[in-house]
């Protein structure tokens, strides 16, 4: 089969197409043959060797895919033509994956298989910061991120849905078009002095940052009320500056953390916010955007269109 691979950590570049041994399924685990993956800056940060890795070189990255089914073992609850998808298996930037059933997700007939490759990951994320690292409710004061990334664009429209005041954070006009059109109420951009504009339209501080950027960390504590709350997610930015603790005690605010791998604890709980998540698209509540689409080929072209943060929405490899 041919995946893409990188024998070293490094720049775009290292990444290229190689044909590598189809992956041999062990007992408990059904062999995908992937139709479209899901690219997220976990993947980047895999390739400049900053998150944890699976495998030796080639490496292959990637962890998130929709596809079908080409050969399931008795009693896995498959069948060979399934549409399926995964968020949390490695070596998904490969046109063949061995998944563990526990964490194949069956793809419910009105779900695509884009759909399903670019919702996934970062759907369930985006699900588990409302739900788990802070419970959104209506009338809260939410800054976000990185509005018109992937998890952004799903972020804002969930927290909007649930009646929360959304700031988001953004680098150009034109995303912030469409994070305003994902339900915030207010974009601001990273160029100007959005501390202080986001102090000034929630009434001195958020209740809730959500930080995707990691080096904006303290930034997003100044624009949080005392007392208020930031979640750390993300360093697409670059690493996070150390906390003090002395900091959090003076102002009463709390830093927590967040990964979807600490949420997806088994089939059931796979399966159970997979379904809660794709009742939302169905009913208009997350609308999927799809920024671009590359060939596996290309896999390097499409880590540089994530990283520049021309991006907004998912982009997807295809085999």
């Amino acid at each position: 089969m041919r995946a893409l691979v990188f024998d070293r950590f490094g720049p775009p570049e290292v990444l290229h197409v190689r044909e590598v041994p189809d992956p041999q399924p062990t007992s408990g685990q059904v062999l995908v043959r992937t139709k479209a993956i899901g690219l997220n800056f976990a993947d980047v940060y895999r390739r400049k060797g900053t998150y944890h890795l699976a495998g030796s070189p080639p490496f292959i990255a990637g962890y998130e895919a929709a596809g079908v089914v080409v050969s399931a073992s008795a009693g896995s609850g498959f069948i060979e033509g399934q549409p399926v998808g995964f968020a949390d298996m490695p070596f998904a930037n490969a046109e063949l994956v061995a998944v563990d059933a526990a964490r194949l997700i069956p793809l419910p007939a009105d779900i695509s298989l884009d759909t399903a490759a670019a919702v996934l990951l970062q759907g369930l994320t985006a699900q588990y910061l409302v739900r788990d690292s802070h419970a959104v409710k209506s009338g809260d004061r939410v800054l976000v991120h990185a509005a018109a990334g992937g998890v952004g664009l799903l972020l804002t429209q969930w927290c909007a849905s649930l009646g929360a005041k959304v700031i988001g954070l953004t680098s150009t006009d034109d995303k912030a078009r469409a994070v305003m059109e994902a339900g915030a109420q207010a974009v601001l951009l990273y160029g100007d002095d959005w501390v202080e504009q986001v102090q000034s339209l929630s009434d001195g501080g958020v209740d809730v940052a959500y930080d995707s950027v990691g080096s904006t960390l303290m930034l997003s504590f100044a624009a949080t009320r005392k007392r208020g709350h930031v979640v750390f997610y993300g360093m697409a930015g670059g690493d996070p500056p150390h906390i003090d603790p002395r900091m959090l005690m003076d102002t009463s605010k709390h830093l927590s953390g967040g990964d979807l791998w600490n949420v997806l604890t088994s089939a059931q709980e796979r399966q159970t916010r997979a379904e809660d998540l794709f009742a939302r698209v169905r009913s208009g509540a997350l609308k999927v955007h799809i920024d671009s689409r590359f060939a596996l080929a290309d896999g390097a072209l499409a880590h540089q269109r994530l990283e520049s943060r021309a991006s907004s929405g998912k982009v997807l490899l295809i085999p």
